[in-house]
């Protein structure tokens, strides 16, 4: 048993009996096959958490919720920084190549997506032009100037990278607080709005 388990965690013990009646074979066999589940945004109930079931394809992405009590083992982007995989691919030259200077950025960082789902279970889930996924933890407000620069780093890398911000209220993408919009899209479990700033989001633009 884990407590509050975050979005992108990955966790252990779902079983295909989890699962609705009207599950698609694949879903079904994922769960069969030992497979995690990756933790979603989604509001749910008491004792349960919401969740995505993984395929091998990438459309074959299923919502569901898993009953915390049968969760065995979570790991956190976090815990996947210093993971390497043997597998000759794009998104994973670009995390050794970005890994030194986002351990001394003075952020909690993670890995999450495909290449998160296979550093930690050991499924393939990357191919050669799969982009590379991380998450930022950013308590505090990153300025615009400062998601520049790592947005100019991260076009750099062998492989699109693409970075979620994880603010006190939500998550925002690191290349839209980049842009310059006056409003940028706030993603949490109760909803998805667009907010002026995403660390005071009752802020609102005119």
């Amino acid at each position: 048993m884990v407590n509050s388990p975050l979005a992108h965690d990955l966790l252990w013990g779902m079983a295909p009996a989890h699962l609705p009646a009207d599950a698609p074979a694949w879903a079904v066999e994922s769960l069969a096959a030992g497979q995690p589940v990756v933790v979603r945004r989604a509001l749910c109930d008491e004792g349960v958490v919401a969740v995505g079931v993984r395929g091998v394809w990438r459309e074959q992405r299923l919502a569901a919720f898993m009953p915390m009590d049968s969760v065995q083992r979570r790991v956190s982007p976090e815990a996947l920084c210093q993971v390497d995989s043997p597998r000759d691919l794009p998104a994973m030259h670009a995390l050794k190549q970005l890994r030194p200077m986002l351990t001394d950025c003075g952020w909690g960082w993670g890995v999450s997506g495909s290449a998160g789902f296979e550093l930690a279970s050991g499924f393939k889930a990357m191919h050669a032009g799969s982009d590379l996924d991380l998450i930022l933890r950013t308590p505090q407000r990153m300025t615009r100037n400062q998601a520049r620069k790592l947005v100019a780093l991260f076009d750099q890398a062998v492989c699109r990278v693409d970075m979620q911000l994880q603010t006190p209220f939500g998550a925002v993408a690191l290349r839209e607080w980049a842009s310059g919009s006056a409003r940028v899209l706030l993603k949490n479990a109760q909803q998805a709005e667009l907010v002026t700033d995403p660390w005071n989001p009752q802020e609102q633009a005119a």
